[in-house]
């Protein structure tokens, strides 16, 4: 009889553990992300201090990534050489997520924070695209649909007659957020095409790129480096938060989306723009016009549509 129990004991922890193992992954997993929005989602804000500071967002976001390339960098040391001998894919998704990072902080810092969310969100249209184009993937009827719904979106928030007759975005932040947008479609793509990278390499290359791109900007602009001995110590406890935030939210996103469906990680991360939407209402006293409104709740409809037709 010991014995009979002993087994069913036996066979009720092997059953019971990896059930365990599982629902702890996926929470966190889910964590992952909705940290990851609400990082994003309230990124901004010290963005904006440190502008309002006199630190403009191209050196605030050299020094930032600077600052997180380094800790990485000490961080993975065993692994540098490795990092930097990965294969051509990984050149090219730093660069692309280096513009994607930098143009949506320059955008949020001068822009109006949902419009910028809203036309960055944009970004599930022109992967649909890319996607069809690039990678050969098929796009069924509901693809059709959310491009249909995006553009329709788009036009409703974009469109005003007193400003262009062509539903255009209205000044250079808004710019800005739309090139981050396809920025970040074409790495998903180029993310999608380099399976054989790990976590921690496409991190590792987002951080570098968004500190190459910045230093590049600064050289091509009439703007300057602030010298690091010029900071305030306030300034740098400001920068070293925001860089550890960052690196926090890039690991769990990408941990997240490595366990968690693409159809349901997606919406899941649509949880930035509500973020954004009360932080810019109670931090920056932002509102949103009727026709935004209509437009920005299109443009999110048409991202749930995109999500569901993308493969788990």
């Amino acid at each position: 009889m010991n014995k009979v129990i002993k087994t069913v004991k036996v066979h009720l922890v092997e059953n019971i553990k990896p059930s365990k193992t599982i629902v702890t992954s996926q929470a966190i997993a889910v964590f992952g992300l909705l940290f990851g929005a609400l990082c994003w989602g309230i990124i901004w804000f010290p963005y904006r201090m440190m502008a309002q500071a006199g630190i403009s967002g191209v050196a605030s976001s050299f020094y930032t990534y600077a600052i997180a390339t380094l800790m990485a960098a000490i961080y993975c040391a065993k692994h540098w050489r490795g990092v930097f001998a990965l294969p051509l894919n990984i050149v090219i998704l730093s660069i692309v997520a280096g513009w994607t990072n930098l143009s949506y902080v320059l955008a949020v810092i001068d822009g109006e924070v949902m419009r910028v969310m809203l036309l960055f969100y944009l970004s599930p249209l022109w992967t649909l695209i890319l996607a069809h184009f690039w990678l050969k993937e098929k796009t069924n009827a509901k693809g059709y649909i959310a491009i249909a719904i995006s553009l329709l979106g788009a036009f409703i928030m974009l469109y005003d007659p007193q400003v262009s007759a062509l539903p255009l975005p209205k000044n250079t932040a808004e710019w800005l957020a739309l090139s981050s947008g396809i920025g970040f479609s074409l790495t998903n793509v180029i993310t999608r095409q380099s399976t054989h990278l790990t976590i921690l390499a496409k991190s590792f290359a987002v951080w570098l790129g968004v500190f190459g791109m910045s230093l590049l900007f600064i050289s091509l602009s009439k703007g300057t480096l602030p010298r690091p001995d010029d900071l305030m110590a306030t300034h740098w406890l400001v920068m070293i938060c925001i860089a550890m935030l960052l690196m926090a939210a890039t690991l769990l996103v990408q941990y997240g989306v490595t366990q968690i469906p693409a159809t349901r990680a997606s919406v899941i991360f649509l949880f930035e723009l509500v973020v954004a939407a009360v932080a810019s209402y109670y931090l920056a006293h932002e509102t949103m016009a009727i026709n935004e409104w209509i437009g920005g709740s299109l443009i999110v409809l048409a991202a749930i549509f995109a999500a569901s037709n993308q493969p788990d």
